[in-house]
This record gives structure tokens, sequence and C-alpha cells, in this order.
């Protein structure tokens, strides 16, 4: 293992290209957990299979003994390289092919064809829906080359176990230049002056923050690292802890050289086992190398990093709960202030940022405050990864820079629309859920919003953590919004009266909508009580618990109001409103069902097809029993 103590960066760095003189081939299988649930391991196990009876020299671990008189083809794991949809991914280098939805069955033809051929496997290449162009690699196809990975830009590349790789790239520079060059002063002003603003919801200025902290008058101090991400459906933070292990550290040494703390804890929820075993290791590997530890870089500055499991309480990601949760407390928040910053864990001033924040400040530092503004809006500077999911061709991990529209998310980078069989419709959207439990929904209005923290509270939502569920015109707004309260509802600690009894005659109410009882007046109720959990619960939790609910109520007002006056659920999704119909194919025109119908729902000539005005229908059911050919369905 390496030892910055007596070795410096470069040298460190030189030695690894050596290691890498004699490999003709790189071959690189995503081991996200997305793709290790799709079968990745597999597809290594049968790549280093495969490659070894072909006769080539495999290398797995760059660093044993190997004859350099011979070529090799190094096999490699990396974290989570985006296009989870098409996963198992495997990249091969230098032939820059990108192969998708790979299975060890294909591996055979993979060595044979491009390892010792330099062909290609077209039938494993990407094919866009919308086109029907193949691409050969990361560089042609649209939902990479739209992108702007900068924070996830090692993330999919380099060995998340290998902490020499991560140095070859430039790893640890920034935190030896905070350490050994800079004044905290510096270190705090810099960060400011790149108007990095926390990934993790709230958007407040990481740099600002820090100088709270660093002008504590206390001997000790303490950094955070929050990677309890519990959004549905987002999954960022996971995959940098997954993928890049050793960036988040580096920012959290930067982030305790700003502070002058000498302690730190990474968060994580024991549902993310993976970041759990890499963040582990990656801390083990850096104090063996002396970058962690005592005398960090010669200066005499000592820093500590643990990695604390939590039980995956989605509460714990605010501040106070979280900072109970390492205390061993039960995880509950506490008023504030005071503030963390002043007084954090175990009475002592503590920062607390999220796993993007801090995978940021290396490159702030390495890159320079103006490079980071270079990309992002005037009051959002950089970029922004997101989670995307729901009906869109391409889910997966991206990262664009603030400012970046929405209608360029779903439609390039995504690839459209889907409807509820996964064919891209080129039309169908109708909303786009962000910022998870705690945010808001957008709709077509805001497709060509530019988005980033301030327009986006302008509309009534948030960035959040970065979640972005995308729904189709199949989608029920009122189920949707049921969902959500129903997360949170679970979620809440029951600390404070208005989350714990309000969330939940918030979602009494909506489930007397979908069932049909809810009266003209539900929804003025519904809103009053909106209002009233906002205003006073006691955390974030319970401030944004409404939210969804709230804005969908804004956006698809008439899609309630069908649900409540009309008793319609307008896309048949909740069965007590399910709209009645006339099947085309069993309906003779015998008139019957139209002379028995009550309200004069049913219209059709004699002996041609009938149908049924869904907002007279009061659903009576008589049609149903009058018809002697079960045409009537719906009930």
């Amino acid at each position: 293992m390496i030892d910055v103590v007596t070795k410096t960066l470069e040298l460190v760095a030189e030695e690894y290209k050596t290691f890498t003189e004699s490999i003709t081939k790189k071959v690189i299988i995503c081991a996200g957990t997305g793709c290790i649930a799709s079968g990745a391991l597999e597809v290594f196990a049968a790549f280093k299979a495969e490659i070894e009876a072909q006769g080539l020299d495999v290398i797995v671990d760059l660093h044993k003994e190997k004859d350099h008189d011979k070529e090799h083809v190094h096999l490699s794991e990396s974290g989570c390289q985006g296009f989870c949809a098409m996963g198992p991914l495997v990249n091969i280098y230098p032939d820059k092919v990108l192969y998708v939805k790979v299975t060890p069955a294909d591996v055979k033809e993979i060595v044979e064809t491009t390892l010792m051929r330099h062909g290609v496997v077209e039938r494993l290449l990407y094919k866009n829906p919308a086109t029907g162009e193949v691409n050969r690699n990361q560089e042609e196809i649209p939902f990479y080359k739209r992108q702007k990975r900068i924070v996830l830009g090692e993330c999919g590349y380099v060995d998340p176990e290998d902490i020499e790789e991560y140095i070859s790239h430039g790893g640890y520079y920034a935190a030896r230049k905070a350490y050994v060059d800079m004044t905290d002063l510096e270190v705090c002003q810099t960060i400011l002056a790149s108007g990095l603003r926390g990934r993790g919801g709230g958007g407040f200025p990481t740099g600002k923050k820090w100088e709270f902290a660093r002008v504590e008058n206390n001997e000790k101090k303490y950094v955070i690292c929050n990677g309890d991400e519990g959004d549905p459906g987002a999954f960022m933070d996971r995959s940098l802890m997954e993928g890049n292990p050793h960036r988040v550290l580096e920012g959290m040494m930067i982030a305790a050289k700003g502070i002058g703390a000498d302690e730190a804890y990474v968060y994580v929820r024991l549902e993310y086992p993976l970041a759990v075993k890499r963040m582990k290791l990656a801390i083990e590997d850096a104090m063996e190398a002396g970058i962690l530890g005592e005398n960090i870089f010669g200066t005499g500055k000592t820093l500590h990093i643990h990695v604390m499991e939590g039980a995956g309480a989605f509460v714990c990601g605010e501040e106070t709960a979280l900072m109970s949760s390492i205390e061993g407390k039960r995880g509950m928040p506490s008023p504030k202030p005071p503030f963390p910053a002043k007084c954090g864990l175990y009475g002592k001033p503590t920062i607390i940022n999220n796993v993007e924040t801090l995978a940021a400040v290396p490159l702030i530092l390495r890159n320079g405050a103006d490079w980071f503004r270079e990309n992002g809006t005037a009051t959002s500077a950089g970029t922004k990864t997101f989670a995307l999911t729901g009906h869109v061709a391409n889910t997966g991990l991206i990262e664009v820079p603030f400012g970046t529209t929405l209608r360029e998310i779903v439609y390039n980078i995504g690839g459209g629309v889907t409807d509820n069989a996964g064919n891209v419709t080129g039309e169908g959207f109708k909303a786009v859920q962000i910022g998870g439990p705690s945010g808001g929904c957008l709709t077509e209005a805001e497709l060509d919003l530019p988005l980033d923290y301030d327009n986006l509270i302008k509309v009534g939502a948030m960035v959040g953590s970065g979640g972005l569920v995308v729904m189709n015109k199949q989608t029920c707004m009122v189920q949707i919004a049921r969902f959500f309260m129903e997360f949170t509802q679970n979620e809440s600690c029951g600390k404070c009266v208005p989350c714990r009894e309000g969330t939940k005659q918030m979602l009494s109410i909506l489930d007397s909508i979908i069932d049909g009882s809810a009266q003209e007046q539900t929804l003025d109720l519904l809103q009053e009580t909106g209002e009233v959990i906002k205003m006073a619960s006691l955390c974030g939790l319970g401030k944004t618990a409404p939210s969804p609910v709230l804005s969908t109520m804004e956006k698809f007002r008439d899609e309630y109001e069908l649900h409540i006056i009309n008793k319609i659920c307008p896309t048949n999704n909740c069965k007590a409103l399910a709209v009645i119909t006339i099947d085309a194919d069993l309906c003779i025109g015998c008139t019957a069902c139209a002379r028995k119908c009550p309200v004069q729902a049913i219209s059709g000539e004699k002996k041609q097809l009938h149908t049924i005005d869904p907002l007279i229908c009061i659903k009576c059911g008589i049609c149903a029993s009058v018809c002697k050919f079960n045409a009537v369905i719906g009930f």
C-alpha cells in the first residue's frame, strides 16, 4: 500500500501509470447497485473466465507482479455509470465501445470480436428508440452527450476500491493544497466565492455555513457527511459513495481544514450496503496511506473519519435528528436555533453537508472558484445531479448545469415519455415530481423553465436532493399525492402534533377522495390542513410534507374536482371511481340500458354502439344489470 508520508502524490501517480504501461485493453464493468442487481457481477466473472480461456493475460489487480513483456487486459469494476435503464454496462478502451444490457451469454462473442479482432458486436450497442440510430460509445449517445458530468466525471471510470487510481486522476491534490498552502479563512472564502450551495435540498451557501463554524472559538469541531438519502426514487448520493468514495472523503478533509475540525462522520443508511462497504474501505486505505489520521501532509493536523450506519428513518436526513442518531439517541429533530454550526454534535460546532456538495469541493479547490461558476446560473452555480425515473425511456443518474430546462432533461437526455407499457409515445407528458416528498410537481407549462433553486421555489417546487419522477397522462395525480403523503406520514417521528396528526388527517382525506366519499368542502379542508402543517411543524420534514399535495391541488385542481364532484377518476386508476363504459365488440344496440338509465347518461341509435357520458353517470349499476350481453364494463 502507498504511503504519502514518504512519497509525494505525484510519485504515487507516476508509479501507478507504470502499472498500466503493458495494458492493451481495459474492460470496465459497471458495478453500481443497479447493474449488480441486473447481473453485473456474473458478467464480470464470465469476462475473467473467457479472457483466460482465450489465452490472454487478464489483470484484475494492477498492483500484483506481472510480466511487462506481455500484453494484458485490465478487467475492472466501476461505480454507477448512470445509464441504469441499459445495464449491465460494459465499456472497452481504447476502442471506446459501450455495450448495453450485457449478459454472461454475450461475453464470449465480445471477447472474440472486440478484444481479439477489434471488431464491434452491433446487437449490443445502444439503439436510439426515437431515431433508430446505433451509437458506438458514450460520446455518441444523447443520454451522455447532452450532460455535463463534472461531479460524476470519474464515477463510472475509476475503480472505487483503488486509492492509487484515484490519486492518478489528481485525487487528494486539493486536500493537500488546503492543508499545506491555504489558511482556514482562505478555504472558506474560496468555497463561498464559488457560489456552491447545499445540494441536499435547502440550497444554503456552503461557504457561509463553513464560515459560521470556523469563527466559533472551540477546540473541538465536527464535520458530518449526510448520506441518509431517503427520497423515493433518489439515488444520487448512493451512487457517488459507491462510485467515487475518495472524492467524498477529500471533500470532507477540505471542510475539516476550513472549520478547524479533527473528527468527522459519514452518516449512511443501512439500506446502502455497497456504499457503506466502499466508504469504509476508502477510509481504511486513506488511513494506511497516511492521508487521514495524524500529521496530515506533515502539517501536524489530525482528522479521523467514522462511518455511522443509520437505520433508515427518513427524518434522520434532517440535521438535528441525524446528530441525535449519531449520539446514540432516537433520531428526532430539535428546534433551531441554535444551529449546528454553533452547537451541533455533542454540543460542539458542526457542519453538515450532503454527499454531492462535498464531492464538488475538491474540484473547486483544484480548478478555482471562477471555473465552477462557468456552469449554472447567476444564483445557482455549477451542476446538479438528478435521479431520472418514472415514465421516461432513459432512466438513470444524470448531471446537468443549473439552468437546464425540464424539456431538455425529459426529451433529449431522457429520450422521451413512455406509456405504461414502456413504449416511447412522443406525447403524453403530464408532470414531473421534483424534490421527492418535500418537493412539488412541474407541468407542461414549466417544461421550458430553467431549473435552479430560485426558479423552482417561484413555481412551488424545490430542487431537493435531486429526484425527478416523470409521469405520463395515464397517471392519477391524486394517487401520486397520496403516495408521497403516506410516505411522509409513515416517516414522521411523531414529536410534534402538526406533523404527527396532520399528515394522518391529510392521508385520510386523500383516501376519501380516492374512494368516492369526499364532499365538495373536502378540498378546502385539505388545503387548510396542509397550510397549518407547513406553518406549525417543528422540522423540515413536517414543513414540507404537504408540498406534493398542495402542488398537485394547485396545478391539477380539475382532476381533484372530477374525483370529488363527478366521482370520476379521469385516468381510471381509482377503482371506486372507474369510468363505466360499453364494450364496442359486445354491444348490439338493443337500447335496454338507455331506456333504464335514470339520469339519461346513455346515448346511441338502435342497433348502433351506445356510449355512457361519465360526467352524467351516477354509477347506479342498472345498465349493467339489464344488459344481456355483458357489454357494460367498469363495475
